[in-house]
């Protein structure tokens, strides 16, 4: 049986096993979830900014999830998003959004990769965090992301990612980069349409394409539906 989408952010991230966080133990993790993603969306961009975000909003997190010690400190939340599996939080995330945007025919998801701010870490000798994410434009939102890993590129995540999403009847568009046999291939099987951009990465490719569209048959055929379209009005 199909279960129904909900918007319960208490029910899609309740499948996240509890790390062993001792500062978490006053606290259900699934409430520590709840304040963090609320505080987010309204703009928190860091742990102080979350903590200081739920004691403004203190009486309204009780009330929804009747909290008993009150608020969690900005290290609890750092603490816990630390050492929580993030592979996991991620379907977590993706499923959650998904029954958000509930995808309709016509839907345009767009898939980009983008480097992580301020996410190198030359001390440690880490590089950037580089992210593919996939952007909902009707319903305005990130319906799931995947970290590339670090000796891949966006070839290998860009599939990942369009496997935790719910695509069918959308149109996908994506860069050069995704421009592959496969990511097209995938994107018909869950039912979706696909736009991508083509350059000189595909061999002869661009070339043929290019030399279509300026064919004088092509040529023609447009003339003549312009002419149509303007007996038509």
């Amino acid at each position: 049986m199909i279960k129904p989408p909900t918007a319960s952010i208490l029910h899609h991230f309740s499948s996240i096993e509890a790390p062993r966080v001792n500062r978490q133990k006053n606290h259900e993790l699934p409430d520590i979830f709840f304040i963090a993603l609320s505080a987010v969306i309204c703009g928190a961009d860091n742990w102080v900014a979350v903590e200081e975000f739920g004691k403004a909003k203190e009486d309204w997190f009780t009330k929804q999830l009747g909290l008993i010690h009150g608020i969690p400190s900005h290290d609890t939340f750092g603490d816990v998003f630390a050492a929580i599996d993030t592979e996991q939080f991620s379907e977590c995330f993706s499923s959650w959004v998904a029954d958000l945007a509930q995808l309709t025919e016509g839907e345009i998801i767009a898939i980009d990769g983008k480097c992580l701010r301020r996410s190198i870490d030359k001390a440690s000798k880490k590089a950037a965090i580089h992210m593919v994410s996939a952007w909902a434009q009707h319903n305005s939102l990130v319906v799931g992301q995947v970290k590339v890993d670090d000796k891949s590129n966006e070839i290998t995540a860009i599939p990942k990612l369009l496997s935790r999403l719910d695509i069918a009847g959308a149109v996908v568009t994506i860069d050069a980069m995704g421009c592959q046999k496969k990511i097209a291939q995938q994107i018909i099987q869950q039912e979706g349409d696909y736009v991508l951009s083509l350059k000189g990465n595909q061999g002869s490719l661009h070339e043929e394409v290019a030399t279509y569209f300026t064919s004088p048959a092509i040529a023609r055929s447009r003339a003549a539906n312009s002419r149509w379209r303007t007996w038509a009005r």
